[in-house]
């Protein structure tokens, strides 16, 4: 039983009870730092930041950490280890500020500054599993091969200079883009990849890490040569979600209807095969099996919580904190995350502070839906100006635009030709097998809100683009026609939204079979594909459509 206990560095912002959990699963007792004299004392500090770069310097200085922390970092002979913005708050300065502002300073541990990834080369965030480059043999990544893939999610990145490469473990290419995904000088480690989110390969990492540090072998790390022309593989995503409301008995399941139907209905059953309201099982316990088998995310969508706040909602609370525990890839959560107030005791609560809640319970990204709907249309119809005040800017400043996920749920609207829609909607042209039932050519997609109960006059191409000006880092793409047929994404949907946008997007709704994920991979930019329903009734297999889309060479997680 290892006897190490890990010093907690949790500075009160983000998901930092899954890094708990994941130092906990590999054997280690954990004792939380809450004043800064704990640091000088530590025997180890693990340090997952979280959120902006901005905030988080501010957050270390108003507390006292960053001058102890300084001081703790200088000789390179006390363990340490920073994860994702933990790292970047060891360079000189960071880019991530306000137009116009001056760079942030950061501790300046590690000479340099981070920058943003360019979004006219790539789709940014970087939101994705890819690979690593070793430039330096440690026992930190003693039990994990150059084949597996680790976690990512960062807007900005540090680059490899002359001054810091000797600084440099491990490098990863985006789009061709090199950058550092993990140092090492000393005892002092960090990684730009989350390991408590990146499976059993992340759990590898902190059990080298942290058994090095054990037996005193972490500073003999040796340098490798390197391939200067060597680049990794971002791989696509396959994500799983899961459609929790609350049954007859109080109980949180999982359910799935078609073309959100179950939004309408809520009486209890179960019917066989496709069609009608199924429920279909335990929430983390369908998890669970998700993560074992190969998902490389997982969505809690609360179909039914635009009638409750997220205060009262303790179950979907419960169930992330429960999740957490064993399930080490990313958790989006979804559902009445906005500004409310309680009409009994007349307290209100900012979307900003219901999304902490589900942070602080193991949540990593938060998906908003109508919210986000209205806030576009206030952005539309103020000529584009930011307010600062809506979800979607709250949450990304204090967590980054990586945290936030829009998620659209629009239908088609099909028109004879072009002229035809309101020329504030994008019309887009379809080919013979997508046309409308009377044949029509052409459609725009009228978003919804509400779980579909409701349409708008804005268009989902319009919703991406005015999110996305506002912050948002994701769009989850939905399309209720599409929603449990099994016939396949709505691939025009697909290629308008993302040509529009430079943030990742989703797919969404339709998967029937494996060879659905090839289709949408291999004819949009989508970096990741999600299904629910084939995957609860186990008519496919999440390995087995990965072994498609490697067939296809698509590159997948193994």
């Amino acid at each position: 039983m290892p006897s190490l206990k890990v010093s907690l560095l949790d500075y009160g912002a983000g998901n930092v009870r899954s890094v708990r959990n994941a130092i906990m699963a590999c054997g280690y007792e954990i004792e939380d730092i809450t004043e800064p004299s704990q640091i000088a004392n530590a025997k180890v500090i693990v340090f997952p930041g979280v959120g902006s770069y901005g905030s988080a310097m501010k957050v270390l200085k108003e507390k006292g950490y960053d001058a102890p922390l300084r001081e703790y970092l200088a000789g390179r002979d006390k363990p340490f280890l920073g994860i994702c913005l933990g790292m970047q708050t060891l360079f000189e300065s960071s880019d991530e500020h306000e137009d116009g502002a001056d760079a942030i300073p950061g501790l300046g541990v590690i000479p340099g500054k981070v920058i943003k990834f360019d979004e006219t080369k790539m789709a940014v965030p970087h939101i994705g599993w890819n690979g690593r480059i070793l430039h330096q043999e440690s026992p930190v990544l003693k039990y994990v091969s150059h084949e597996e893939d680790a976690y990512f999610v960062h807007s900005y990145y540090a680059p490899i200079t002359e001054e810091n490469k000797e600084w440099v473990l491990t490098s990863t290419t985006y789009s061709g883009q090199p950058f550092i995904s993990s140092v090492q000088r000393g005892c002092v480690v960090a990684t730009q990849f989350h390991p408590e989110k990146s499976g059993e390969t992340g759990l590898h990492v902190l059990k080298g890490f942290l058994e090095a540090v054990e037996n005193g072998t972490l500073d003999s790390a040796k340098k490798l040569e390197v391939d200067s022309k060597a680049e990794t593989q971002f791989v696509k995503r396959i994500v799983v979600a899961l459609d929790v409301r609350t049954n007859d008995h109080g109980d949180l399941v999982v359910t799935k209807g078609d073309q959100y139907d179950v939004r309408e209905n809520h009486k209890e059953g179960v019917v066989e095969g496709r069609g009608g309201v199924r429920n279909l099982g335990k929430p983390v316990a369908l998890a669970s099996r998700y993560y074992k088998e190969g998902a490389d995310e997982i969505a809690f969508l609360n179909i039914t919580s635009f009638r409750q706040g997220v205060v009262e909602d303790m179950p979907m609370l419960q169930v992330l904190e429960e999740a957490s525990k064993s399930i080490f890839v990313p958790l989006t959560v979804g559902g009445g995350i906005r500004s409310y107030a309680d009409p009994v005791s007349n307290q209100t609560w900012s979307a900003l502070e219901v999304a902490n809640r589900y942070f602080r319970a193991g949540a990593d990204k938060v998906s908003l839906g109508s919210d986000a709907v209205f806030a576009a249309e206030a952005f539309v119809e103020s000529g584009g100006k930011k307010t600062g005040s809506t979800s979607i800017e709250t949450i990304s400043h204090a967590y980054g635009a990586q945290a936030v996920v829009i998620s659209i749920d629009p239908k088609r609207v099909y028109v004879g030709d072009e002229s035809a829609a309101d020329p504030k909607h994008v019309v887009v042209e379809l080919d013979d097998g997508s046309a409308g039932p009377n044949g029509e050519k052409f459609c725009w997609w009228k978003c919804t809100v509400k779980g579909g109960r409701e349409e708008r006059d804005i268009c989902a191409v319009t919703v991406a683009k005015s999110t996305q000006q506002l912050g948002a880092g994701e769009i989850m793409l939905n399309c209720i026609d599409m929603d449990g047929q099994g016939n396949g994404y709505d691939l025009p949907l697909m290629k308008a939204v993302s040509g529009a946008v430079s943030i990742p997007v989703i797919a969404s709704s339709g998967a029937g079979k494996e060879a659905h994920f090839v289709e949408v991979f291999r004819e949009t930019p989508v970096q990741a594909a999600l299904a629910a329903g084939m995957f609860h009734r186990k008519e496919v297999e999440i390995e087995a459509c990965k072994t498609a889309m490697r067939q296809a060479n698509i590159p997948a997680r193994s």
